[in-house]
């Protein structure tokens, strides 16, 4: 189990920093986020990121498996 609790950690820090350098990069602010505002809420889709980083994954897994 605590073995489990480490590597979960070790995770969320990798995925954390991963967020930061997307930031950065701009992903989240691409012409195909939606982001709709009214009476103090905000709604946001991130279609083309998450396109992006499918994309992404997609490819890294692929050459991964090969």
């Amino acid at each position: 189990m605590p073995r489990l609790l480490i590597i979960i950690g070790l995770v969320l820090i990798g995925l954390g920093l991963v967020w930061l350098a997307g930031e950065r990069l701009g992903l989240g602010r691409l012409p195909g986020d939606f982001v709709f505002e009214r009476d103090g809420v905000r709604i946001y889709i991130p279609l083309m990121t998450s396109l992006i980083v499918s994309v992404v994954l997609s490819l890294v897994l692929w050459l991964v498996n090969r």
